[in-house]
């Protein structure tokens, strides 16, 4: 079941400053340049989320538990 977005809507993700770990190493703790965005920015108060990805379309939702399960 899709869900209802407005065609405009758009979303960004901030742009995170390296630590003073991550600039002394030149990457983030576990050694990759991987970024972290918390899930609340993503979800945005709603318990699914569509994201595009390489012309697929994937669901990101949250379970009751607090787990996150993506799915094609």
């Amino acid at each position: 079941m899709p869900i209802a977005m407005p065609a405009s809507h758009t979303l960004s993700l901030p742009a995170r400053a390296p630590t003073h770990t991550e600039a002394a190493s030149g990457g983030n703790a576990s050694g990759t340049s991987a970024g972290c965005v918390d899930s609340t920015e993503i979800l945005r108060g709603q318990k699914a989320v569509e994201i595009n990805h390489n012309g697929s379309t994937y669901r990101l939702q949250a379970t009751r538990l607090g787990k996150l399960i993506l799915t094609k």
